[in-house]
């Protein structure tokens, strides 16, 4: 290092400790921000007071349906994502920004350098003289922050990252409801279709052994049609049940980053619905608060307007800025450290608002209408989320109770089938019994399987409600896009 180097960087380091100590001595202007202290029920509603009371915390809720497939996928929407992608993306902006904000409330140090040749001569060649001149030196500038306007703008900046990193959190809860919402959907539309096929085959099989009578003359031709009729009826479901799955299939591909049509071996087999075991810890309401990702994001983005009024506020007042350059002249290298060389000048130039037309009184009015949005955005998603968690309990308390009476139904009607048709082939009873007692067996066990995906789905909705999540790590810095080659070099042509 050259002694003019050394002595430039102790000039820098002085003007910047100068600026410190000048910066400790400003102040503030605006509200400091403080959480509000919202009135909220001290328990959830009676409605769920007889509710088993076995409970499981809320980290990979997901585990608890039991499918190993459906774990799997979970995992990879986690790291693959598009959403997710974009949220990471949000936060590493957030960051960049935050970080340009902090730099405001440093000195700005901006070095150059040149040399000079310079050469004159006689024309008839009498004499001749050469010279050179080689100048280094830096400017400096800093707006002291008297008024904290720029302290305002980092720690609204800082607000607006912990806002993303809670929008991050908040994608992956509402990723990976929708992963098992339509994993559940999925195999529900299976379900539904292996149930269709299985009554097709048995109706069918009715339809022939009452074709067998009417040849033996013991039924008649409309025994046969309705027998024909029924079978066909319940085999125009299929299809809206394959074209359901198909669909929940292309979903679920495209949810974990992949084209449409990627899942279509893994979820070729049919698998049982999920079925949830054990309740979520509920706690009280007020764990909403901390619980769930986008009322920890509408509180942050609360803070963050207002740090932004003081800010705003911050504007009215004088700004004062320091600014000079140092610079050192010689006409060879070693004469740059010379204290002779050097020329230096430091002064502050003073900023005072008179006249604007009120567009900074317009400016403070702005954020603290923004502000006030902002409280209202946090209330309101501190109310939705109370009523999401009421709604979610009841309709899977509702949904069960339901699934038992479904289950007593299509037991009874299963048992009604099968004395029809016994009492048919004796001839105890009517054709039309028959058909009655296969059509309301279909229809109650189709029913049946239907509020069983309506029980694990009624789960999810209150585990994405809780605010139940991914658990794991989520690396925000790394980039999507990696360039190469961004240096210097000759420009390729358009």
């Amino acid at each position: 290092m050259t002694d003019a180097s050394w002595g430039f960087r102790q000039k820098a380091r002085m003007f910047a400790a100068v600026c410190s100590c000048l910066g400790a001595i400003g102040c503030a202007v605006g509200p400091d921000y403080r959480t509000p202290l919202l009135s909220l029920p001290g328990q959830w509603s009676a409605a769920d007071a007889k509710g088993p009371r076995k409970t499981a915390g809320l980290a990979r809720w997901w585990m608890r349906l039991d499918d190993p497939l459906l774990n799997a996928l979970i995992q990879e929407a986690g790291e693959s994502n598009l959403d997710v992608a974009t949220a990471k993306a949000k936060i590493r902006d957030a960051r960049a920004t935050a970080r340009r904000s902090s730099a405001a409330l440093s000195p700005s140090l901006t070095g150059s350098g040149s040399a000079e040749q310079a050469r004159s001569a006689v024309v008839q060649g009498i004499s001749s003289d050469s010279a050179s001149q080689i100048q280094e030196g830096f400017d400096a500038s800093w707006e002291i922050d008297l008024f904290g306007a720029n302290r305002r703008g980092a720690e609204a900046a800082t607000r607006e990252v912990e806002a993303t990193e809670d929008d991050l959190q908040n994608t992956l809860v509402t990723l990976l409801g929708d992963v098992a919402s339509y994993y559940i959907d999925a195999r529900a539309a299976q379900a539904r279709a292996a149930l269709a096929r299985r009554s097709v085959a048995s109706q069918r099989k009715t339809a022939s052994l009452t074709k067998a009578k009417f040849e033996a003359g013991s039924a008649v031709a409309a025994d046969v049609a309705n027998a024909e009729a029924q079978a066909s009826n319940t085999e125009a479901n299929i299809p809206n049940y394959e074209s359901t799955f198909a669909t929940d299939l292309h979903r679920l591909s495209v949810l974990v980053g992949r084209d449409p049509d990627a899942l279509a071996k893994r979820l070729a087999k049919a698998a049982p619905i999920p079925a949830p075991r054990g309740e979520l810890s509920r706690g009280i309401p007020a764990s909403v608060l901390v619980a769930r990702p986008d009322v920890r994001a509408a509180e942050r983005r609360l803070a963050e307007s207002t740090a932004s009024v003081g800010k705003a506020e911050a504007g009215l007042y004088p700004s004062i800025t320091l600014t000079g350059p140092i610079t050192t002249t010689g006409q060879r290298l070693g004469d740059l450290a010379k204290y002779s060389s050097v020329a230096w000048s430091l002064g502050p130039s003073v900023t005072i608002p008179l006249f604007d037309g009120g567009k900074l009184r317009a400016a403070v009015a702005l954020a603290k209408a923004e502000r006030d949005a902002n409280f209202s955005a946090y209330r309101a998603a501190v109310l939705k989320a109370l009523e999401d968690v009421e709604n979610a309990v009841v309709s899977l308390a509702g949904e069960r109770r339901r699934t038992a009476s479904l289950a007593d139904s299509a037991k009874n009607y299963r048992q009604a089938s099968e004395l029809s048709q016994a009492l048919y082939d004796n001839g105890s009873s009517s054709f039309l019994d028959v058909l009655d007692a296969e059509r309301s067996l279909y229809s109650a066990e189709d029913s049946l399987l239907q509020s069983r995906a309506s029980v694990a789905k009624d789960y999810v909705a209150l585990a994405k409600a809780l605010g139940g999540g991914w658990d794991g790590a989520v690396d925000s810095a790394k980039p999507e896009v990696v360039d190469a080659d961004v240096g210097p070099r000759l420009a390729s042509p358009q």
